[in-house]
């Protein structure tokens, strides 16, 4: 059984699975929110142009992301503007949002179209540089330095194109078979941005890509709008991989000259930058080798003639001449030696003489040589007191030469 239109919910946030809106009824909703909608300006980029009796029917595009909007205007508004509309050229619109219900798409209504200046070009550029100044992405010491032979150069650029032979030669010739990982893409239009994003992703995310470049040929400053796009430029800042910018010719600036890690005047001069030239490192090894040699050999030569002047010295002329004066010199030596020996051992002898004549006049044989005796009991007690001596006690008499007995006898 259907719904019965009287029991539809009247908003969105009221219906539930038992009573949804049918499709008629969300595209008329849809159509009526839109259709309460001011009129609006929006900025784009022409990437589709078709005429059809009296409208004019292009797509409108964004400049930075894959987003596009339908626009119908007509002819007349369209041939009002001061020059011919091209494809990828950048305008704004004046138009009104249009929702198709049946094919529930969205359109815009244009009312008027213009052309961005290059002068409203520029001051936009300028207020970018400005802002990202300020951020410090154009300062050195963020800038990473080039490797002096990269393993494999990563180069973005156009298919095909006179850019990618002027760094693929140029480079070859410099430094023969050096690799490359190229990834060809738009280099202008609505698609640059989007693509060189996407390659320079692809070649930072390669262990073996050391060095990218970023190379195309000169144009206009709309032709290089892309390389002075925010999302590329912040995409170039974020990238792990040196970045080399050869946009354009010597006189080209986009922002990305300011952003990279180099700027190349040329795609030639990137070439350059990136690669040392084999011909130039060769010759700077054979001058260096030859400098070498010739050091080497004045250094030979200063110490051959050191040589021969301390060979030609007298005494080693006479090879034996120094042997003879050292061995003279141990042989006094030696003597001063022997005498210094020989006073010490008499010194010694004569004190100990000395020592000997003290110790023969305080030991009790001195006192015996004059006249002394010494008298021991039988027992050899030393007989100090005559209260020691019985009468008849056999004593022992000691003198200067020899001993004799002595019996006690009274006084």
């Amino acid at each position: 059984m259907s719904t019965q239109p009287s029991a539809l919910p009247e908003r969105a946030a009221e219906t539930t699975p038992e009573r949804p809106w049918p499709v008629r009824l969300l595209s008329l909703k849809i159509g009526e929110y839109i259709d309460k909608m001011s009129v609006v300006w929006v900025e784009g980029q022409v990437v589709q142009l078709d005429r059809r009796a009296g409208t004019a029917y292009l797509t409108l595009r964004d400049t930075d992301v894959d987003m596009s909007f339908n626009v119908a205007i007509s002819t007349n508004a369209l041939d009002a503007m001061p020059r011919p509309l091209g494809q990828g050229e950048r305008v704004v619109v004046q138009a009104k949002p249009a929702f198709w219900g049946k094919r529930g798409s969205l359109t815009l209504d244009a009312r008027q179209i213009r052309p961005v200046g290059i002068g409203e070009l520029l001051a936009r550029l300028e207020y970018l540089k400005r802002t990202l100044a300020a951020e410090g992405l154009f300062t050195a010491d963020r800038k990473k330095p080039l490797p002096f032979l990269p393993h494999t150069v990563g180069l973005i650029t156009g298919r095909a194109s006179a850019a990618e032979r002027d760094v693929v030669e140029n480079a070859r010739r410099r430094w023969p078979g050096i690799p490359f990982e190229i990834r060809p893409v738009p280099v202008q239009g609505s698609a640059a941005v989007e693509e060189v994003c996407r390659a320079l992703a692809e070649l930072d995310d390669l262990a073996h890509v050391e060095v990218i470049v970023i190379a195309r040929g000169g144009g206009s400053v709309e032709d290089l709008l892309a390389f002075s796009n925010e999302a590329l430029v912040r995409a170039v800042a974020g990238a792990r991989t040196p970045v080399v910018s050869a946009i354009g010719h010597d006189i080209d600036t986009p922002i990305l000259d300011l952003v990279a890690d180099v700027r190349a005047s040329t795609p030639t001069h990137a070439a350059s930058l990136v690669v040392p030239d084999a011909a130039e490192m060769r010759a700077q090894l054979d001058l260096t080798t030859l400098r070498l040699r010739r050091a080497i050999g004045d250094r030979l030569q200063r110490e051959r003639r050191r040589l021969v002047e301390l060979t030609s010295r007298p005494v080693l002329t006479d090879r034996t001449a120094y042997v003879r004066s050292q061995r003279i010199e141990i042989a006094t030596m030696r003597r001063r030696g022997q005498l210094r020996i020989e006073a010490a051992i008499t010194r010694e002898q004569d004190r100990v003489e000395h020592l000997r004549r003290q110790a023969r006049m305080l030991s009790p044989q001195a006192t015996l040589d004059r006249g002394y005796a010494l008298v021991t009991t039988p027992d050899g007690e030393v007989v100090t007191d005559q209260d020691q001596v019985d009468l008849d006690d056999l004593l022992r008499v000691r003198v200067a030469r020899g001993d004799f007995a002595v019996r006690a006898t009274a006084s």
